[in-house]
């Protein structure tokens, strides 16, 4: 593989087809689909995502530390960044998140940026809820959110609104 080629692999997930993308700057998108073809070989920039990711869907990982690459405008990556502190089995609140941004007027912009996370589960919007405790908008279908939060934390399972 050339510097900076991008790789791509798909894996198997108890929620779909995930597919990997990045180079050796990092992993740049990771996302779900319901079907697809699943990669026979998992290219080298990509194997210590693709492990992480098995051993957090096989209950052994609460948190990842291989090299992320997102793209996306400077607030994007801000509000990326503060998903990333919310801590495994927790969840917040869109005004949680714009407040600590630093502005609740900006819960609408928050919000978007939450929807157009690259990094499916690294980047955990699945734990952001509306304020009244429900589950609100995912990308990846709100099945595959409550899935998420109950996989994290067990005894929230009669607490989710849905």
């Amino acid at each position: 593989m050339k510097t900076n080629e991008q790789a791509t692999a798909y894996i198997k997930t108890p929620l779909g087809i995930t597919q990997i993308t990045g180079d050796e700057n990092g992993i740049s998108i990771i996302s779900i689909a319901d079907e697809g073809e699943i990669s026979p070989e998992i290219p080298v920039v990509l194997q210590e995502g693709v492990t992480q990711l098995q051993d957090y869907f096989d209950g052994k990982r609460t948190t990842f530390d291989f090299k992320l690459n997102p793209k996306g405008t400077e607030f994007q990556q801000r509000v990326w960044q503060a998903l990333l502190e919310i801590p495994f089995g927790k969840t917040c609140s869109y005004m949680d998140l714009s407040k600590k941004l630093g502005d609740v007027k900006a819960i609408r912009a928050v919000a978007s940026a939450n929807g157009k996370n690259p990094l499916w589960i690294v980047v955990p919007c699945h734990r952001v809820i509306g304020t009244d405790g429900s589950l609100t908008g995912y990308a990846g279908g709100l099945w595959r959110k409550k899935w998420l939060l109950e996989h994290e934390n067990p005894s929230r399972k009669q607490e989710l609104l849905f």
